[in-house]
């Protein structure tokens, strides 16, 4: 009996100390907030302790001084300047020397030019110069993600040549091995998942062009047909997703969700949608600045399967939910957010959503196109007017406040028309479908906003 005693005595105290010095616990006191109603398990915890080596590792380097406005401009001095031709030689000196500094402080100038030919296209010349459009067009349009406080290059470099956190496409498990099965891209704990089972690339399906929907759960309660309904493999895959956005922002899922529901948008905090428009950035970036210069980069750059590094969430983000702890370095860079004209770059259009008992289906720039998950989304409607001969579709066309009203109108007509015909190609009678010309077909105040280009049907 005592032998027993003492050998759980042994398994307790073993326990103990794995879990104090090996499972990542620790120790109290932590600090915590409420970020929901009392009762939801809406907590962020933080850990004081830590606080002094965070700040370290996100202080952001002293600003280069200013230069004096009205000196000549750059391309009058230097040659081959593509994308800063819109600064003077001052500004431009100023910028480069800055830049340097945050990028490759040890290799300095000749990181990215030939010494002997400062004007010669090298290849970290010709990334470097796509980079600093890609911050510019950031900066400029993506301020619902990075508002005014934007992004440097030293964001995400932080003194090094190639940023701490970068992806390429994982090759997968070598065949040789698979004689015990095939794990179908998970079982095999990575950290980009947290050292789960979940599916080791959380990257690839999601964070690139044309990336797929991110979801647990079906929007209808019993989808029938085929690919309708989230399957098993797609709510694991978007789990990964959330633990390498959780890691990345150095908080957990609550800082974004309810815990009462996921799902539901309404009762989400604002950071959620802040999160949402960084993934369509973060996949606009991949596909639009990123992998098109996999021939740019020098071999040693690219993945095993030959494709260029990429951004995730962490890039920039790098454990902390604003990076640099939320530092505006931008305001002493202004010539990083557009001064000039910058390569334009279609904004992403956000995929079809059920709200509620409402589909909205969301449009590409002066384009009546369905997109390609529409079908998806509108078949719950489908079911729902299947089911009830009596029950009528209504559907309202919108348009962003950019260009030409009376066109725009017509464009917004032109959109509800395409969703009407795909609920008619459903097997829905024409007659039974509403175009409702709303009170305001202008769906914002100013500007391009991609959530205004939409259509809307509910059944009623």
């Amino acid at each position: 009996m005592k032998l027993g005693v003492s050998i759980s005595a042994l398994i307790v105290l073993f326990l103990t100390l794995a879990m104090l010095f090996r499972a990542g616990w620790e120790r109290p006191p932590m600090q915590s907030e409420q970020l929901g109603y009392r009762g939801l398990g809406m907590v962020e915890t933080d850990n004081p302790r830590t606080a002094a080596a965070r700040a370290a590792l996100n202080a952001v380097p002293a600003a280069t001084p200013a230069v004096p406005a009205g000196s000549p401009p750059a391309t009058s001095v230097y040659k081959n300047v593509q994308v800063l031709n819109d600064l003077g030689v001052g500004e431009f000196t100023r910028l480069m020397v800055a830049i340097t500094a945050w990028v490759s402080p040890q290799e300095g100038c000749n990181y990215c030019h030939n010494p002997s030919d400062l004007a010669a296209d090298v290849p970290n010349k010709v990334v470097a110069r796509r980079m600093i459009e890609m911050t510019r067009h950031i900066n400029s349009g993506w301020k619902n993600h990075v508002a005014d406080t934007g992004v440097t290059c030293y964001t995400c470099h932080r003194g090094q040549p190639v940023p701490a956190y970068v992806w390429t496409t994982d090759p997968g498990q070598p065949h040789g091995s698979r004689f015990a099965g095939n794990r179908a891209g998970q079982n095999a704990p990575a950290v980009s998942v947290g050292l789960t089972s979940l599916p080791m690339d959380p990257f690839a399906p999601f964070l690139t062009k044309g990336g797929g929907e991110i979801r647990v759960q079906s929007a209808a309660a019993l989808p029938a047909g085929r690919g309708a309904g989230t399957s098993i493999q797609q709510t694991e895959a978007t789990y990964g997703l959330m633990m390498h956005i959780s890691q990345s922002l150095g908080a957990n899922c609550t800082f974004c969700h309810n815990t009462r529901s996921f799902f539901d948008w309404d009762s989400s905090t604002p950071q959620r949608a802040t999160a949402w428009h960084g993934i369509r950035m973060v996949r606009e970036l991949n596909g639009a600045y990123l992998e098109p210069l996999a021939k740019a980069f020098v071999p040693g750059r690219l993945g095993p399967l030959g494709d260029a590094p990429k951004l995730n969430c962490g890039t920039c983000h790098q454990g902390e939910h604003k990076p640099l702890l939320g530092a505006n370095m931008l305001k002493d860079y202004p010539e990083l957010a557009a001064k000039g004209k910058v390569a334009a770059v279609a904004p992403p259009t956000p995929e079809p959503v059920l709200v509620g008992e409402t589909v909205i289906i969301f449009f590409p720039v002066a384009s009546s196109a369905l997109h390609d998950a529409a079908p998806r989304v509108l078949e719950v409607l489908v079911v729902k007017l299947k089911a009830n001969p009596k029950a009528r579709a209504t559907i309202s066309g919108y348009h962003s406040a950019t260009g030409d009203a009376a066109q725009n109108a017509e464009l917004a007509k032109n959109r509800a028309m395409t969703v009407q015909g795909a609920l008619k190609a459903a097997g829905i009678d024409e007659k039974r479908v509403v175009l409702e010309k709303p009170a305001a077909v202008q769906a914002n105040v100013v500007g391009e906003d991609p959530t205004s280009r939409r259509v809307e049907v509910k059944v009623q």
